[in-house]
């Protein structure tokens, strides 16, 4: 069984170093190139089982679950590269240019007397330019629609990407474990956190395992759970938000899906620790509420915050969806409306044409800006920080008087 490990880590492995299925369809969920590599998985399986009659069924059955285990992770640790990335409406032009850059590549193998690579770095010069004309001419339905991006990093690829020692923890102690919310003790740049977040998943099967990032009330009782063991420690706590609401399901409301909500929001403006929330991707109504109080509140670049998605808010005002850009227009949902707004402290940069295309870099932006945050904060006497929190929140929102 040991032997039958290692050579299917091995084909894991290789389909890692060589790009295959890490990107999902954003319309079935499954990899471009799933079958292929699952096929090829299965089938040694069953080669393995015809030799192996005189084992249990138990062994075999428990060698094939962790191996496809590991080979999920070590998939979903992989950047998506070109053919099996995804490509938004807006994008196309950048698509074009890799199948132009494919398209020379196929010439250069069939002729090899003729030098193409000026060709193929000229296109590849042509795609960083295209990504930055796109970044600078988005508007507020097209960052809703990266922020939704099926390549975009969650929370666990932030955590993986710039923590190390990550140690996840589990359960609310009352109902269930809440797949949708995930957290744990983290080391950033060497200083230990409680770092949460929502977590959507990659594939047909993670999603629903997830929830699609939508947290149930137990979710939002583990993040509290999970914030007072925090400040148990003296620890700083940092929350990704990420999500498209909390769970809206009738067995939701009935284990008191607005009461677990507002009791984050009452429990986290008194935490003594310092709190940094940051918004990575969908920060949608409650759902995003429910861990997103902090003494600094973050966006990402192509991220939104408002109380309800544009799709809702054009089917309630114009009976259709057909009105979402407008809808997102009027939101004022965008970092740069929060950050003018005052809803939001500071807006954090992505790479160019969104996180998607970089997860490293992505990862490396946010540490980077988390760090001196964190030093910062930590230098504010707790009650005085606790103090500041209720002020900023206090005084968010303005309005006029019509005189009588």
């Amino acid at each position: 069984m040991l032997r039958r490990g290692f050579k299917l880590l091995k084909i894991s492995l290789f389909a890692v170093r060589t790009g295959l299925e890490p990107a999902t369809s954003a319309v079935t969920g499954r990899h471009s190139n799933q079958l292929n590599y699952r096929s090829k998985t299965t089938s040694y399986f069953h080669l393995r089982d015809g030799k192996d009659k005189g084992k249990s069924n138990f062994q075999t059955n428990l060698s094939r679950k962790i191996l496809q285990g590991l080979f999920l992770l070590l998939n979903s640790l992989n950047m998506p590269d070109y053919p099996n990335r995804q490509f938004l409406d807006f994008e196309k032009p950048i698509k074009e240019l890799y199948e132009q850059i494919d398209q020379t590549k196929k010439l250069a193998d069939r002729n090899s007397k003729v030098d193409y690579s000026s060709t193929i770095k000229q296109l590849h010069e042509s795609i960083i330019d295209k990504r930055k004309e796109i970044t600078e001419q988005l508007s507020p339905w097209q960052r809703v629609q990266l922020s939704r991006h099926p390549d975009r990093p969650y929370t666990l690829k932030y955590i993986n990407k710039m923590c190390t020692n990550f140690i996840e923890l589990h359960g609310d102690r009352n109902v269930k474990d809440d797949k949708a919310m995930v957290g744990g003790f983290a080391q950033l740049n060497g200083e230990t956190v409680m770092i949460i977040g929502q977590q959507k998943g990659t594939n047909t099967k993670t999603r629903q395992m997830r929830n699609f990032g939508m947290a149930n009330p137990e979710g939002y009782r583990k993040a509290l759970r999970l914030m007072r063991l925090a400040e148990k420690f003296d620890k700083p706590v940092i929350a990704l938000v990420d999500t498209p609401g909390a769970f809206p399901g009738l067995e939701a409301e009935e284990r008191g899906q607005g009461e677990a909500i507002a009791r984050n929001i009452y429990e986290m403006i008194r935490l003594k620790v310092p709190v940094i929330v940051v918004i990575i991707g969908e920060g949608a109504s409650g759902g995003a509420l429910g861990i997103g109080v902090g003494d600094r509140v973050f966006m990402m670049e192509n991220t939104w915050y408002t109380v309800i998605s544009p799709e809702s808010c054009s089917s309630i005002l114009w009976r259709s969806w057909d009105k979402k850009e407008v809808a997102a227009e009027q939101l004022k949902l965008t970092s740069i409306d929060m950050k003018k707004f005052g809803l939001v402290d500071d807006i954090i940069p992505e790479p160019l044409g969104g996180a998607h295309w970089d997860y490293d870099d992505a990862a490396n932006i946010l540490r980077s800006f988390l760090s001196p945050v964190l030093q910062e904060l930590k230098k504010i006497p707790p009650q005085e920080r606790v103090n500041q929190r209720i002020e900023k929140f206090g005084k968010m929102g303005f309005w006029d008087e019509l005189p009588e």
